[in-house]
């Protein structure tokens, strides 16, 4: 594998990079601006009996040290999206499994303004270049909730194929929800 942390990538107006400490007022501005917006699909915790897991989420330095580290050992690469130099979103890459399976799953979020320009698409495209170029996987899969419309698009676009149905997969929105497995393989690993 010759993939280092940070990881950069750059596809012209697209840049996806690593959040930094001094992009937390501009992530923080765009989470707020885009709570309504994405809380539908926002992943939330299931509460587990006898489970001390925090109710809050981590702080912005906790979520960047946890980025880093996992990123560093390549288990999960998380990144900003930005757009002609402004956030405007988040992509993940994570699950990151060598050996037998070579494979992950990528989620995102898009700030509102910025939906149905491109901007995600372009995102999705490099990240799974990415991940078949750089990290030789076989497998990348994206699970959408049914519903989101825009996100399934994005993964059609992207070159993903509808695999199949994942019922209660994910606690998203307080509850365990069903999800589309869309799929796409990297044809150069045999």
């Amino acid at each position: 594998m010759r993939t280092h942390w940070p990881v950069v990538i750059d596809s012209g107006d697209v840049i996806l990079r690593p959040l930094r400490l001094r992009d937390q007022r501009q992530w923080k501005k765009v989470r707020a601006k885009n709570r309504q917006w994405l809380e539908p699909w926002e992943a939330t915790l299931p509460k587990v009996p006898g489970d001390v897991a925090l109710n809050e989420p981590p702080s912005y330095l906790e979520m960047i040290r946890s980025y880093n580290k996992e990123g560093r050992s390549i288990r999960s690469i998380s990144l900003g999206v930005w757009y002609q130099g402004a956030l405007v979103g988040q992509i993940s890459m994570g699950g990151i499994i060598m050996g037998a399976l070579r494979g992950a799953h990528i989620g995102y979020w898009i700030d509102q303004s910025y939906a149905n320009l491109g901007v995600t698409t372009v995102a999705v495209e490099a990240m799974t270049h990415f991940g078949f170029k750089e990290l030789s996987l076989h497998r990348i899969e994206i699970n959408i909730r049914p519903e989101n419309a825009a996100s399934i698009r994005v993964a059609e676009k992207s070159g993903y194929h509808f695999e199949g149905e994942r019922p209660r997969f994910l606690h998203i929105d307080g509850q365990w929800r069903d999800h589309h497995c869309y799929v796409r393989e990297n044809s150069q690993i045999s």
